[in-house]
């Protein structure tokens, strides 16, 4: 069994106003140092097999046809 996990995030031309509200709210509750955030999606998926080639290329499938929208956001897959 294998753990596969995908995180998708809005593509960097894309405006984040929920990264942004974030970003403003973080000195008014006292932290300092952040100049920017980005803010995305993790999915866990688990296999009932290995995280082989042709395992990895169906999680890219889900991954580009239900868990992100490929038109603004981008999505990585890494086998934890």
């Amino acid at each position: 069994m294998a753990r596969v996990i995908v995180d998708v995030m809005l593509k960097p031309e894309i405006l984040d106003p929920q990264g942004q509200a974030i970003a403003r709210a973080l000195p008014r509750l006292g932290f300092s140092g952040v100049t920017s955030v980005r803010q995305g999606k993790r999915f866990e998926l688990e296999l009932d097999g290995p995280a082989d080639e042709a395992a990895l290329a169906e999680v890219r499938k889900i991954a580009a046809t239900l868990l992100a929208n490929t038109v603004i956001e981008d999505f990585t897959v890494r086998v934890e």
